[in-house]
This record gives structure tokens, C-alpha cells and sequence, in this order.
């Protein structure tokens, strides 16, 4: 049994066509993991004296804020940290993102006056829905 060259052409298209729609059917899996500034050191927030500590001191600390907000003839330094995690398999797919919050308050005079740290729940896990919490 003998192919001809008509024959294998249309063999390998329909064998090109097969893999094409099986590539698009089943999109396989992707993965996505990213970190959007900086964290800041829980000791570094911890270094910040209330009633002491200058702007100059916190920057000192904790580098430039992303943020400097002014509210009431108050400065607000704004620090904030987000990681963002994505995982696809096949038609199932899951997004955690996860962030941390830093705000010191200063005084007129520049001295700081509260620092307010929300932080969240620990970096989640990879998972995926409906494969986990």
C-alpha cells in the first residue's frame, strides 16, 4: 500500500485542523503571580515613635510613601503593598489579592501622630474555584 503525495497533504491538514481545534478547545493553564510595590519591614512600622518621630525620620524608615495626602492641615503619608495571584486550568479559574496599608498622621509641624497599619489576612495560597476555599 502506497500513499501519494495528494493523500499525505491531506492527511497532514486534517491532522493540523484536529490540533488547532483541540488547542482552542482546551486553552490549557496559565499562572499569574505579581507584587505591586514594595512590603514594609513590621519592625521598620514599629520604629515609628509617636510624639517624636519627623517625616524625615519615616522616610528614613520606610523610604518615600506612594501617597502624601493632606487632610485638615494634617500630612498623611500612605505606604501600601498588593499581590495579586491568578491561576487558570482548562475553564476554571482563581484571582486572590491581598494588600497592606500603612498611613502615619503628622502634626503641623511635621512630627508624627498616629500610624494606622491594616493588614491583611496572610498571602493566599494558589487554588482554584471550585477547588478550595
Amino acid at each position: 500500500m502506497s500513499f501519494n503525495t495528494a493523500s499525505s497533504s491531506r492527511i497532514g491538514q486534517v491532522l493540523a485542523a484536529c490540533l488547532l481545534i483541540i488547542s482552542m478547545t482546551f486553552p490549557g493553564c496559565a499562572f499569574f503571580r505579581g507584587n505591586y510595590d514594595d512590603s514594609f519591614d513590621r519592625d521598620d512600622v514599629a520604629a515609628i515613635k509617636i510624639g517624636t518621630s519627623t517625616r524625615q525620620d519615616v522616610a528614613d524608615l520606610l523610604g518615600a510613601p506612594e501617597r502624601v495626602i493632606e487632610v485638615n492641615n494634617q500630612e498623611i503619608f500612605h505606604y501600601y503593598t498588593y499581590m495579586a495571584k491568578s491561576g487558570t486550568i482548562l475553564f476554571f479559574s482563581r484571582t486572590n489579592v491581598v494588600g497592606n496599608d500603612l498611613y502615619v498622621f503628622f502634626s503641623r509641624e511635621g512630627i508624627a501622630q498616629q500610624v494606622v497599619f491594616g493588614h491583611q489576612k496572610p498571602p493566599p495560597k494558589m487554588q482554584f474555584w471550585p477547588f478550595g476555599d
